[in-house]
C-alpha cells in the first residue's frame, strides 16, 4: 500500500464519515434537480463520473468549446460552441449544471445571463468552482499559465498524459461575485457554501500533504474561516416569475 493510500485511509475514510467534494457536489445536485428533467452541463467534457451522476437525473444535453464533449458517452447529445450565447431557445432546460468550469469562464456576465435565458421559470443552475481567495486558487490565479500547465498534474498525482490544465481567469470565483453576477442575471441564490475536502494538490509528497493536512483541518475547523476553503458550491435559481 503507498504512503497515500494509507494516508487517506487514516484522515478521510468514507467508512467513517468523511464525504468527499465530489460526493458532496453531486448529493447537492440530486437535492435540486428535479428527476426527469431536461439537463445542460456546461463544459461537459469527455465521459466522466459527474456526466453519468447527472445522466442518472434525468436527459443531459453537453455543451462545451472543445470537441471532446463529443465523445461523452453520458450525453444524450452535444454541441461545440465558441464560449459565448448557448445555441439553444430560451427556456430549454430545467436545471444547468457546471463543474470546475466558472474559474475558466471570461465573460462571466454573458455566461450568468445565458444560463438565466436557457433556464426553464424555477430552473436551477447548480455549480462547483473554485474559491479565489483559497491557497491553491490565488497561486494559480497569479501564476503564468505555463508554470501551471508543467506542475499541475504532478501535484494532483495525475499522469502525464492527462489533459493539460485550461487557462484560468477567476471572473466569478468569490461567494461575493456570484451573487453579485446573479443578482444581475435575474437568478436567485438557493445556496452558496464553501467546502474544503482532502488536499490532492499535496499527494506527490508527504511533505506537502501534512501541512495541507493541517489547513483543512483549521479552516474546517470554525465557520470564521470558511471564507478560506477551497471549492463553493452553489444552487442558483430561476424565479418562476
Amino acid at each position: 500500500m503507498s504512503w497515500q493510500q494509507r494516508a487517506l485511509d487514516r484522515f478521510y475514510n468514507r467508512d467513517r464519515g468523511w464525504v468527499d467534494g465530489t460526493a458532496e457536489f453531486h448529493a447537492l445536485a440530486a437535492g435540486a434537480i428535479a428527476r426527469g428533467g431536461a439537463i445542460l452541463e456546461i463544459g461537459a467534457g469527455p465521459s466522466n463520473p459527474s456526466s453519468a451522476f447527472f445522466a442518472g437525473l434525468g436527459q443531459v444535453t453537453g455543451l462545451d468549446v472543445d470537441p471532446e464533449a463529443l465523445t461523452n458517452r453520458s450525453l444524450h447529445q452535444a454541441h461545440v460552441f465558441d464560449g459565448g450565447r448557448f445555441p439553444f431557445e430560451d427556456a430549454t432546460f430545467d436545471a444547468c449544471v457546471t463543474n470546475y468550469v466558472l474559474e475558466h469562464v471570461a465573460d462571466a456576465a454573458t455566461h450568468f445571463g445565458e444560463v438565466q435565458r436557457v433556464l426553464r421559470p424555477g430552473g436551477v443552475y447548480v455549480l462547483r468552482t473554485p474559491n479565489l481567495y483559497h491557497y491553491m486558487a490565488s497561486v494559480s490565479w497569479i501564476m503564468p499559465h505555463w508554470v501551471h500547465v508543467l506542475i499541475a498534474n504532478r501535484l494532483r498525482g495525475i499522469s502525464e498524459g492527462a489533459h493539460d490544465p485550461y487557462p484560468t481567469v477567476y471572473a466569478a470565483n468569490t461567494k461575493r461575485r456570484i451573487e453579485r453576477l446573479a443578482a444581475d442575471a435575474g437568478l436567485v441564490v438557493d445556496t452558496l457554501r464553501l467546502i474544503e475536502k482532502e488536499p490532492s494538490y499535496g499527494m506527490a509528497s508527504p511533505i506537502l500533504f501534512y501541512p495541507l493536512l493541517a489547513y483543512e483541518r483549521v479552516v474546517n475547523a470554525t465557520e470564521l474561516l470558511a471564507g478560506l476553503r477551497a471549492n463553493i458550491l452553489g444552487v442558483l435559481r430561476r424565479p418562476d416569475r
